[in-house]
């Protein structure tokens, strides 16, 4: 077996949960805030550059280990993508959370496998699912051009109608006809996948 010297190995500590990697598996991924850390310059400098991106980080010098007040769990996910070079979402964290933390560590969310890449991506589709049923009190006439958009702008020509008999036909169409909207395709899709998850 090959003999690594101590100095190769770096210790993380990520929001209380210790993981211990060499150097080498830090440099796969250039331009990451761990590749930064795992460089050759001094560590003053290489906090200094750190600091500059939010998200406290500290360097215990009596142990040899940087601590990093982030989601643990995500992030052993974020260091196996620099181990195998495979980019996996965790099905149990919200979409948002994984984003803010790959922002964080400097990964580009492209990167992720088209395996989980719908998982990823279901928060972003859910939001806009849900902008096209944000309804504005307000305005009456962005109403009238809402009502336009889903179809339902005959519904009532003088407004006194509840919501629900106005906005009736659109949640229909939304479960009953996937090609009605793109919330519609976005809803067909979404429970066509969970089947296949749960199937």
């Amino acid at each position: 077996m090959g003999k690594f010297d101590d100095n190769e190995r770096i210790i993380l500590n990520v929001g209380g949960t210790r993981h211990e990697t060499y150097k080498t598996t830090l440099k796969t991924l250039p331009g990451t805030r761990l590749a930064l850390l795992a460089s050759d310059s001094d560590i003053d400098s290489v906090l200094d550059q750190l600091q500059q991106v939010p998200g406290f980080i500290e360097y215990n010098a009596r142990t040899n280990e940087y601590f990093f007040d982030r989601h643990p769990g995500v992030f052993a996910y974020v260091l196996n993508y620099y181990r195998t070079g495979k980019l996996h979402c965790p099905a149990d964290v919200c979409g948002p959370l994984f984003e803010e933390e790959l922002s964080f560590w400097g990964i580009d969310e492209t990167d992720v496998e088209p395996c989980c890449w719908m998982t990823y991506r279901q928060h972003r589709d859910a939001e806009e699912a849900l902008d096209v049923f944000e309804l504005n009190v307000d305005n009456g006439d962005e109403d009238d051009e809402i009502g336009k958009r889903l179809g339902i702008e005959d519904v009532a020509a003088d407004g006194n109608v509840s919501l629900w008999r106005k906005w009736q036909p659109v949640i229909w169409n939304l479960f009953e006809d996937p090609y009605s909207s793109r919330a519609a395709r976005v809803r067909a899709l979404s429970a066509h996948a969970l089947s296949d998850i749960f199937n």
